[in-house]
């Protein structure tokens, strides 16, 4: 064990230094597979809830699909796969790509739920103001919905951090790829996976602390 507290305090620094080095990689693919997720969940959620039996039928086929295989699976078809059909995406265009594509079908559920958790009636009331569906929709509900669905997405983002340990395996250079490299170099596996598990741990603990405040938040709202 003294062993142990005695390397780590002379390649401490120096594993640290280097695992920083992925931490911009890192954090560029969380947002972007955040915001893509965001963006790309919300469209299939309004297709979810829909009232075209086809888009309904589409949406859940992709959020089954999408839910019921790993997401690692995922980021080999789209890096390995896509180039088999002309399309060669970089590593870090298949690391946005996949994480949002994945968190794009648990975030429709999140949409989904907060959407339904509003009354019925202020779609009709809406409607009967004379706005569209979609104004209604965009004006009315989602705004409230917003208070049900605000925890659940704070806890997905941090999901969503440390989902991005997979990318090394699509050659990111993220946190992890360069983890892997250091264990190649040193051997010291314990060492390095450990700094790098309190990297992570540094991003998420605030983020789980906003998903706390947030709940309590939904609950006085309540």
């Amino acid at each position: 064990m003294t062993r142990f507290w005695d390397v780590l305090m002379q390649k401490g620094a120096y594993f640290l230094a280097t695992l920083l080095g992925g931490l911009g990689t890192t954090i560029t693919v969380a947002l972007g597979a955040l915001i893509f997720a965001l963006v790309f969940g919300l469209v299939v959620a309004l297709a979810r809830v829909s009232r075209w039996r086809v888009l309904r039928g589409i949406a859940i086929a992709y959020i089954e699909f999408i839910r019921g295989t790993p997401a690692l699976v995922q980021l080999f078809v789209i890096y390995f796969g896509l180039p088999d059909a002309g399309i060669t995406p970089t590593p870090l265009q298949a690391a946005i790509i996949g994480l949002g594509i994945n968190g794009a079908a648990y975030l429709a559920e999140i949409y989904r739920a907060g959407i339904e958790a509003i009354h019925k009636g202020q779609m009709e009331a809406a409607l009967t103001l004379g706005m569209t569906p979609a104004r209604a929709m965009q004006y009315i509900i989602l705004p409230q919905a917003v208070r049900t669905m605000l925890p659940p997405m704070t806890t997905f983002a941090i999901t969503l951090v440390k989902d991005t340990a997979l990318v090394s395996v699509v050659a990111a250079p993220e946190i992890m790829f360069y983890a892997r490299n250091l264990v190649t170099e040193s051997f010291l596996s314990m060492h390095v996976y450990l700094i790098a598990a309190l990297i992570y741990l540094s991003m998420t603990i605030p983020m789980a602390r906003i998903a706390a405040a947030l709940e309590r938040s939904k609950r006085r709202w309540q």
